[in-house]
């Protein structure tokens, strides 16, 4: 491959894992379209190649988001329990499902996860009183706090409706192996909206359980030869300084500001999954 074309590809994964890091989602959302549109990859090869981009975002924003104080890393393995086993489960199931049907299914969880995160358009300010003591949340130690720098304090946040939570995730990782996209997408609207975590807080848990769940069904891509080094190497390491940017950008920005981005991402994939339903593909 050409010095100028791994050029290209490393900016492909900086640029998208920039934008995929600060909200939280898996890069494969901006990285799959851009390799089969613009550098006319096949599909799977650039699903491989994006899985492979997914484990080093995750990676390469993981240690900022964890300095950062806005990962909840008992909650996240607690809920990547249910994701990986939705991925599993995604990769058996995959052959029997129709795609038509997934994609209809998932533009509209997305669009009703979108009403619900526009309802709650704040952040809450902090639980209100003491931090419950008994339930399923606070057995497992899953209530926090995140520092917030807008208001030069910490935020306590209190953990909510854990097995739905649980669910959620599990569907989230199906969804993802069936669709092979990032499962970010819909972890964080489940976060929001079911445990009712702050925003920043829910992305940077999220950006600390997609690569566990990219990498639950990496070795099927693998196996399958999939993942062709020459385009995945670049596009990873241009993934991991841009994971790390896009870590750094969070951190600066207001969570209401945060969630308009956010919201705007969920209804552009909401409309490109109901026009792949009805035979309008866009990424190819």
């Amino acid at each position: 491959m050409s010095f100028e074309a791994t050029f290209w590809l490393f900016c492909t994964g900086l640029g998208a894992s920039a934008a995929g890091g600060m909200l939280g989602m898996a890069s494969g959302l901006f990285i799959v379209p851009i390799l089969t549109m613009f550098f006319h990859i096949d599909m799977h090869a650039a699903i491989g190649t994006s899985i492979v981009s997914v484990i080093a975002c995750s990676c390469g924003g993981a240690a900022a988001f964890l300095r950062g104080g806005l990962t909840n890393v008992r909650l996240a393995v607690v809920l990547e329990t249910g994701t990986t086993l939705g991925a599993l489960t995604g990769v058996f199931v995959a052959g029997f499902v129709p795609v038509a049907a997934l994609d209809f299914l998932f533009a509209g969880v997305l669009l009703v996860s979108a009403w619900q995160m526009f309802i709650r358009r704040e952040d809450p300010a902090g639980t209100s009183g003491p931090i419950p003591s008994n339930g399923l949340a606070a057995a497992l130690g899953l209530h926090s706090s995140y520092p917030d720098r807008t208001l030069r304090r910490d935020i306590p946040y209190e953990v909510r409706r854990v097995p739905v939570g649980l669910t959620l995730m599990y569907a989230a990782g199906l969804v993802s192996a069936l669709l092979g996209i990032g499962s970010g997408i819909l972890k964080i609207p489940a976060m929001d909206n079911a445990l009712r975590l702050p925003i920043k807080v829910s992305t940077g848990t999220s950006n600390f359980m997609i690569g566990v769940t990219a990498a639950a069904s990496a070795s099927a891509y693998f196996l399958r030869g999939e993942i062709v080094s020459a385009i995945a190497g670049p596009v990873a390491l241009g993934s991991v300084i841009g994971a790390i940017a896009g870590a750094r950008v969070l951190m600066k920005v207001r969570g209401e500001r945060l969630r308009l981005l956010f919201l705007s991402m969920l209804l552009l994939v909401a409309c490109q999954m109901f026009m792949q339903g009805i035979g309008i593909d866009l990424l190819r």
